[in-house]
């Protein structure tokens, strides 16, 4: 067994320390593991599916609202921002008030902030009710994984995260159709009132999942302004680099003086809000170096290829779609196969593995020629798409695994923000190619792509080296 994969329940004296005790802890017993895992991946459900649905919604609100369409991607945006801002405050304070009532608080706020869209009669209040979205979402979403290390066994660890992408990437394809066809039969009130029933149900699954140890640390407020500021500046500066540089540059400088200052305050906490004693631990710095590399390279291409595909292959709008598709495709189809292999292979092998395969999917589409045939293009984008399951699942449960168990709220929380930073570098990335390179920019924001996925499989194939196995 590979060391980065075995932990030990109690933090580890040498943070540094390659080889960890075996955790003896065992996770929930069956059944109520199954029910546990049922009512985690009801809220995942929730706040995925409720990020997707509403955007193609966007143009009917607008309409019956009488506002403006930029008026109106606040919707999506009031949403988004609350979410990331409060991940790291809110995982932080479920160790300290337990996993299992920070998890209800959200799921309760949240089916109730649904019910409130559906009522709204203005965008304001709309935006308002949204807000409240935002916040249940986040309460869920810093706990994914802190809930998915207590309720499974290390064995079964990986494919706990198997289960949670498969649900994130199902309910991604399944937003927008879903969106679509409540609104061919219903107002746009229903997208929202549909979660209501499902937030019921989920409910009554709360008195199974773990109880969790709390922390007797106290609550840093200080910290959480700090951490809100840095992130939802950060998010925000990215997002208008495409419309203001010198907006875009004030808000990351903003960004850049309080994550300074935040972590002058939290390096000598021994729980600090921001998990930075967990980035000590080398196989978790090794994880999150790897992850946000494979994430800005995942979003990069997510958002290159639409105009790579019209601009240079000549795609319709209706095979960009299909051929988009291809990529959350070939996630779920190897989600269960992927969490499996993580629990027996070391996270570096299959990690390294899963960004190759990444850049030889990419590289794929990239060289073939305009004109080529769809069913060519769909190759290269399952082979990304399978392959970045099988990164994530390796990756993910590396960090769960090597971070101690009572910190296991702050693991999902560096999870959590690790995926918005590499998704907003990302993006912004993407920006920063297409107004350089002009009309090469979609080449370039794919090649972008395509050096950062070859930057994780450097430290996978460190970390490989580095971290040798146990015995």
């Amino acid at each position: 067994m590979w060391g980065e994969e075995i932990m030990s329940s109690n933090p580890p004296q040498d943070l540094n320390s390659e080889v960890f005790e075996l955790d003896a802890f065992q996770g929930l017993p069956a059944p109520r593991r199954q029910w546990a895992a049922a009512t985690l991946l009801a809220g995942i459900s929730l706040a995925v599916l409720d990020a997707m649905i509403a955007n193609v919604a966007l143009p009917t609100i607008a309409a019956e609202l009488n506002t403006s369409s930029a008026s109106a991607v606040w919707v999506i945006n009031a949403y988004n921002l609350t979410l990331v801002v409060l991940l790291l405050p809110f995982s932080a304070l479920a160790e300290r008030i337990g996993f299992r009532r920070m998890f209800g608080f959200g799921l309760v706020l949240f089916t109730l902030a649904s019910l409130g869209c559906a009522l709204a009669y203005s965008l304001n209040t709309l935006i308002g009710a949204r807000i409240f979205q935002g916040v249940g979402a986040s309460c869920l979403m810093s706990l994914v994984g802190g809930l998915t290390r207590n309720i499974y066994p290390l064995d079964k660890l990986g494919r706990g995260l198997s289960w949670n992408a498969l649900t994130v990437g199902v309910m991604s394809v399944l937003g927008p159709t879903v969106g679509a066809a409540i609104l061919a039969v219903a107002t746009w009130p229903w997208i929202f009132a549909v979660n209501v029933p499902i937030g019921i149900a989920a409910v009554f699954g709360l008195r199974y999942l773990p109880d969790v140890p709390c922390s007797d640390a106290s609550f840093d407020g200080v910290s959480a302004l700090l951490s809100m500021v840095t992130l939802g500046a950060f998010v925000s500066g990215v997002g208008y680099l495409g419309e203001s540089f010198l907006y875009a540059s004030s808000l990351l400088s903003i960004s850049a003086c309080a994550g300074l200052l935040l972590y002058r305050r939290v390096r000598y906490q021994p729980a600090p809000l921001v998990p930075i004693d967990l980035l000590r631990i080398r196989p978790v710095a090794y994880a999150v170096g790897a992850a946000t590399f494979t994430l800005t390279a995942q979003m990069s291409a997510f958002v290159a290829l639409p105009f790579y595909f019209q601009e240079v292959l000549g795609c319709s709008y209706l095979e960009v779609g299909l051929l988009m598709g291809a990529w959350p495709l070939g996630s779920v189809l190897v989600a269960s196969i992927a969490g499996r292999f993580s629990d027996r292979y070391s996270p570096a092998l299959l990690g390294g593995a899963g960004a190759l395969g990444m850049v030889a999917g990419l590289s794929w589409v990239v060289v073939l020629p305009p004109g080529s045939p769809s069913f060519l293009i769909v190759i290269g984008m399952l082979v990304a798409g399978l392959s970045f399951a099988f990164f994530q699942a390796a990756n993910g449960r590396a960090i769960l695994s090597n971070s101690p168990l009572i910190r296991s709220g702050a693991a999902g929380g560096l999870q959590a923000v690790t995926r918005v930073f590499g998704q907003s570098l990302g993006g912004a990335l993407v920006v920063i190619a297409f107004s350089v390179a002009g009309t090469d920019g979609p080449i370039t924001a794919v090649v972008v792509a395509l050096v950062c996925a070859s930057l994780a499989i450097v430290i996978n194939l460190v970390r490989f080296i580095k971290i040798r196995p146990a015995g």
